[in-house]
């Protein structure tokens, strides 16, 4: 389930701040920016804030569909 969400969370963000870049301001573009190096350093190095967050909040990734 955790999985799920931080992938959720994630692509809304990127979805979120292009949309607002092309009607608002292309200085939106930085929070797209933000995200995708947060994927980057989270694949490197095996650490999500996100996933401590929701690991207190009682989420667990128990019957995730994408064997993480």
């Amino acid at each position: 389930m955790k999985t799920r969400i931080i992938h959720a969370f994630a692509g809304t963000m990127i979805l979120v701040s292009v949309l607002l870049s092309i009607y608002v301001s292309q200085n939106w573009l930085y929070l797209t920016g933000f995200v995708g190096l947060n994927l980057l350093q989270s694949s490197i190095t095996n650490w999500c804030l996100l996933d401590r967050i929701l690991a207190k909040m009682g989420y667990t990734d128990e019957g995730a569909s994408c064997g993480a």
